[in-house]
C-alpha cells in the first residue's frame, strides 16, 4: 500500500490526532478521553497526522498494546540492533534533531530501561530486579509506614484545606524514594525540582527559566538539560557507594557488574538512579492524587473503605487503572507486521496509549466508571511484557500503606476549586488538588 492510499485509509480526524500528540491537548482531560474513545470505536489502530511530527499510529486497544509489548523483537524501544535510532517518548521532529545534535546523532540520551531493547535490556534490569520484588520489599514496610505515619501527622496539624497536590502527595513518595536511596532530606528540594524539570518539559508551569518555550525544540532541550543536572547530582552518590558500599539500593546499582565481571559505565548508573527517582516518585505522587479525588467524588465510597481496609488494594489498583500516570510509550517496527488487518512496515512509529487501553470497554465493564470491585482488574498502568514497571510492587505498596495510615483519620473529603493536570503527553497527572479535609475524631 503506497503512503497516500495509507494516509486516505488509516488517518485519524485532526481534532483527535491534535487532542493525543499535543502536549496541550493533555491540558482538558474531557477532550482528551473523547478522542481516546473516539479512536476505540472507529479507527483503533489510526494514523495521526500533526505538523511537526513524524506520521504516528494511535494504538488505543488493550489487546493490540499488548500483543506489540510482548514481542520486543518486531517492536524496538530505541532500534534494536542500531540501539539509538529510536526514541521510545514522543518528540517532534525538531526536538529529535536536537537530541542527534547533542549526542553525535543518537536519541539515547538517557542510559536506562526505557531506552534499552533485550538482550540489553534484560541485563541492565537484571541489576536491580531482586531487590524490587515483593519478597524483599517487605522488609522496607516499616521503614516506608513511619514516612505515610509522619507524613499524615503533618497533615492532622493543619485546618485541612490546602492543595493536596502541591502540600502533600509531591512529598510522600519523594521522602520514601530519598529513604530507599539513603540520601539526605536536606537534598529533597533540589531532587524535587529536577524531577518536575524532567517530566514538567511541555507544561509551561514547569519550564526552565534558560529555556524559550515557544521554539520547537523547547521539550527536547529541557529534557537534556534536566539529564545533564541529574548526571551532575548522582554522581556524588555513585562515587560515594563505591567507595563506602551500604545495605541500600543505591549501593546495589552503583556496584552492579557485567558479565564480563567489570562495573557499569557511571551513565547506566546515572540513568536507573534518574529513573527510579523520577518515575518512582512523580506517577507515585499522580496516582495517589488521582485516587484521592475519587474519593472526594464518592464520599459514599471513602466512608465504605474506610469501614473495611482490606478493600484499600483493589481501591490501588483502580486509581491506577483511572489514572495510568505513564500515558505513552513510543515503538517502531523492525519488520513487516500485521495487526488489526493492517499492514505495519518498517520504520513505522507506533505510540501506545496506555489512558486509552485502560478504559476499553472489551476488557473492563463501564470504564468510565471508577469502580473497586474489578475483579480480575486487567489494567495495564505498568506495561506489559519484557518492559513491565520494574517499580510495579513498590509503587503499590507506597499507595496502599498510605491509604491505610491516612483513610482512618479523615471523615470527609471535599472538593474546593477546579482540579488541574500537568500538560503532557508522556508521565504525568493532577497538579492541583484543592480541597477540604474533614479529620476524624
Amino acid at each position: 500500500m503506497t503512503s497516500t492510499q495509507r494516509q486516505t485509509d488509516f488517518a485519524v480526524p485532526d481534532w483527535v490526532a491534535k487532542q493525543i500528540i499535543l502536549a496541550e491537548g493533555h491540558r482538558d482531560e474531557v477532550a482528551l478521553y473523547e478522542a481516546y474513545r473516539w479512536l476505540r470505536e472507529n479507527n483503533p489502530l489510526g494514523i495521526g497526522y500533526v505538523d511537526g511530527f513524524d506520521p504516528i499510529y494511535l494504538v488505543s486497544k488493550h489487546a493490540d498494546i499488548m500483543e506489540i509489548e510482548r514481542q520486543p523483537q518486531i517492536f524496538t524501544n530505541g532500534g534494536g540492533d542500531n540501539p539509538g535510532s529510536e526514541n521510545p517518548i514522543l518528540t517532534n521532529i525538531a526536538g529529535d534533531e536536537f537530541t542527534k545534535s547533542l549526542t553525535g546523532g543518537s536519541l539515547r540520551i538517557l542510559e536506562t530501561l526505557p531506552y534499552l531493547d533485550p538482550p540489553e535490556h534484560t541485563q541492565v534490569r537484571n541489576i536491580a530486579a531482586d531487590w524490587f520484588r515483593p519478597r524483599n520489599l517487605e522488609q522496607w514496610e516499616t521503614r516506608i509506614r513511619a514516612l505515610a505515619r509522619e507524613a499524615v501527622d503533618r497533615l492532622l496539624q493543619t485546618d485541612g484545606e490546602l492543595d493536596f497536590v502541591q502540600g502533600f502527595t509531591k512529598f510522600y513518595p519523594l521522602h520514601v524514594i530519598m529513604s530507599l536511596f539513603g540520601l539526605p532530606e536536606a537534598d529533597e528540594p533540589r531532587m524535587m525540582s529536577l524531577s518536575q524539570d524532567l517530566f514538567g518539559t511541555a507544561d509551561p508551569d514547569a519550564i526552565r527559566e534558560d529555556i524559550e518555550p515557544l521554539s520547537p525544540a523547547a521539550a527536547a532541550q529541557q529534557w537534556a538539560a534536566a539529564v545533564q543536572d541529574f548526571y551532575g547530582y548522582f554522581d556524588g552518590l555513585l562515587q560515594d557507594r563505591r567507595a563506602n558500599p551500604r545495605d541500600d539500593l543505591a549501593t546495589i546499582i552503583a556496584t552492579a557488574r557485567t558479565e564480563a565481571g567489570e562495573l557499569y559505565p557511571p551513565e547506566t548508573a546515572y540513568g536507573y538512579f534518574v529513573a527510579v527517582a523520577t518515575a518512582g516518585h512523580d506517577t507515585t505522587s499522580a496516582t495517589l492524587a488521582t485516587g484521592i479525588q475519587a474519593l472526594a467524588e464518592n464520599p459514599a465510597l471513602l466512608q465504605r473503605i474506610r469501614s473495611n481496609l482490606s478493600l484499600i488494594p483493589d481501591w490501588v489498583n483502580e486509581t491506577l487503572r483511572w489514572s495510568s500516570p505513564v500515558k505513552h510509550f513510543m515503538r517502531t517496527a523492525l519488520e513487516p507486521y500485521q495487526l488489526r488487518g493492517r499492514s505495519i512496515n518498517v520504520g513505522d512509529r507506533l505510540m501506545l496509549l496506555y489512558q486509552s487501553a485502560n478504559r476499553d470497554a472489551d476488557v473492563f465493564d463501564d470504564p468510565d466508571v471508577f469502580n473497586i470491585d474489578r475483579h480480575p482488574n486487567k489494567h495495564i498502568a505498568f506495561g506489559y511484557g519484557p518492559h513491565l514497571c520494574i517499580g510495579m510492587a513498590l509503587a503499590k505498596q507506597e499507595l496502599r500503606i498510605m491509604a491505610e495510615e491516612l483513610l482512618p483519620k479523615v471523615e470527609s473529603i471535599e472538593l474546593t476549586g477546579p482540579a488541574k493536570v500537568v500538560q503532557t503527553t508522556f508521565v504525568g497527572g493532577l497538579k492541583n488538588l484543592p480541597v477540604k479535609i474533614t479529620f476524624a475524631e
